[in-house]
């Protein structure tokens, strides 16, 4: 469509809708219309767009007649009702809830990693958990370089990432334990702020929760290798946005640190930041609006002659997030 793309932005009103927005218009998308949705409480009122002020509609099957793209930054049972009904109207769904990601025809993509997954979509293309975006961004070239067998990832996990009650929590908390006041969690189990909680999503019986399971399986999948093996232990931290992540990998070949280097160098979507002698190094704070995930700390692991260890740090609401859904458009609008 020379004119542009008729889009709807489902769960506009949250943190993720939101961020969809503002990168839609950052990045110039070529949106002809736009349909922004959420639940009936928001119907009526206004949200921002650039310059532009949009009324918000009851997200309803009718919404996607003549809709050519849906983002759904909604939970999964708002997605897995709506999603496809948006598809029966001729709609391409890019999704961000869990409810798609592991079925077989799905396509689960990170743009910089298995773009050309886009192509067998069906309607529905999911766009994978933010831990894991940040996680298989850098280390696909390695994969690709040494193949890699296995790997431990440790996630440090920003607030947001829980939503805006989350946020307006560890804000709150902050202030409270600053005025000696008593503290009632709402939106995690145990106090979050200056503390830090070892636990995200529900618990398996395996003693995982489904959020470190996640990483797991997603980056089987995106990767296309089910042989390769991942431990993951996910945490909440007291931070306000971006996620953090120490990764060890053990490889088939030998990969060195400058060969490592190199590779992320020359990476999409990769800054390398590794300078221990004058304090470089991914920092949250830093990598907060940004696209690209931060890596440093690259160092041969000393218990393992095929070992590597690197810290990383991404913006889990753009990169893990909004901008992974825009870019998935992107590859659409470049196929039509």
């Amino acid at each position: 469509m020379a004119a542009g793309y008729r889009v709807a932005v489902v769960g506009a009103t949250g943190a993720v809708g939101q961020e969809i927005l503002l990168i839609l218009k950052e990045r110039g998308f070529p949106v002809a219309e736009l349909a922004v949705l959420a639940d009936e409480s928001w119907d009526g009122k206004q949200i921002g767009f650039g310059d532009e002020q949009l009324t918000v509609h009851t997200a309803v099957p009718e919404s996607f007649q003549k809709i050519d793209i849906a983002f759904f930054a909604t939970s999964g049972p708002v997605s897995e009702t709506l999603v496809p009904e948006a598809v029966k109207r001729g709609a391409v769904a890019i999704d961000n809830s869990s409810s798609f990601r592991l079925k077989p025809d799905v396509p689960l993509v990170v743009p910089e990693v298995n773009p050309q997954d886009v192509a067998w979509q069906k309607g529905i293309i999911a766009n994978p958990n933010c831990s894991t975006i940040l996680f298989v961004v850098p280390i696909k070239p390695l994969h690709d370089a040494a193949h890699i067998r296995r790997a431990v990832v440790s996630t440090y996990q920003a607030v947001s990432g829980a939503g805006r009650e989350a946020i307006d929590e560890l804000l709150l908390q902050t202030r409270q334990v600053l005025d000696g006041e008593a503290i009632s969690p709402r939106s995690f189990p145990y106090q979050i702020a200056f503390n830090l909680i070892p636990h995200i999503d529900v618990f398996g019986e395996n003693g995982y929760t489904r959020e470190e399971m996640k990483m797991v399986w997603e980056t089987q999948k995106i990767l296309h290798d089910p042989e390769i093996r991942i431990s993951a232990t996910t945490v909440r931290v007291p931070v306000f946005r971006s996620h953090s992540e120490s990764v060890n990998i053990e490889t088939e070949r030998k990969l060195t640190p400058d060969a490592a280097r190199r590779l992320l160098a020359q990476a999409p979507g990769v800054v390398v930041q590794d300078d221990p002698a004058s304090l470089q190094y991914p920092l949250p704070l830093m990598a907060s609006n940004h696209d690209e995930v931060f890596v440093g700390r690259i160092r041969e692991d000393l218990s393992s002659e095929l070992g590597l260890n690197l810290w990383l740090a991404g913006d889990q609401l753009r990169k893990g997030a909004a901008t992974n859904a825009v870019q998935i458009a992107e590859l659409l609008a470049g196929r039509s």
